[in-house]
């Protein structure tokens, strides 16, 4: 059996992270010991592993949910886990187009700044008049 603290270490996750995973239901309520610790097992070290690496990978809490509900009910169809993972590609994808397009508009604005003085320069000017952007861009974020 582990403490949350080790089990937070062996997860490379924080306390506070594993605490909220419990009180959204992510995580199952834990066992106690008659001090009232947590406890968890290999079961518990699994689940979190599986939510912290599909986090890394960048899917909703809410994705998560679903792909722990298909975990939990092997006999599910494997396609439901499918469409949740190529959504989660599809919205990479579209945050890379976006991270790519503005990549481009700073590198041309960088390379039109001649170095002057910010009178004249071009990155200013450019942050400050959107429609001298030649792409249209998102916040990025998520």
């Amino acid at each position: 059996m582990l403490t949350i603290g080790t089990l937070a270490k062996k997860t490379g996750t924080k306390v506070q992270t594993v605490r909220y995973y419990e009180q959204i239901g992510l995580m199952p309520e834990p066992g106690r010991t008659e001090g009232g610790q947590r406890r968890y097992g290999d079961a518990e070290l699994d689940r979190l592993s599986f939510v912290r690496h599909a986090r890394q990978l960048g899917f909703s809490l809410d994705a998560i949910r679903e792909l722990l509900d298909l975990s939990d009910h092997p006999g599910k169809s494997c396609a439901e886990a499918d469409a949740i993972a190529r959504r989660q590609l599809k919205q990479v994808e579209h945050r890379l187009a976006r991270l790519e397009a503005l990549r481009t508009e700073l590198k041309r604005m960088v390379h039109e700044c001649s170095g002057g003085q910010t009178a004249d320069c071009r990155v200013l000017e450019v942050l400050r008049d959107h429609s001298e952007c030649l792409t249209n861009h998102e916040e990025i974020g998520g």
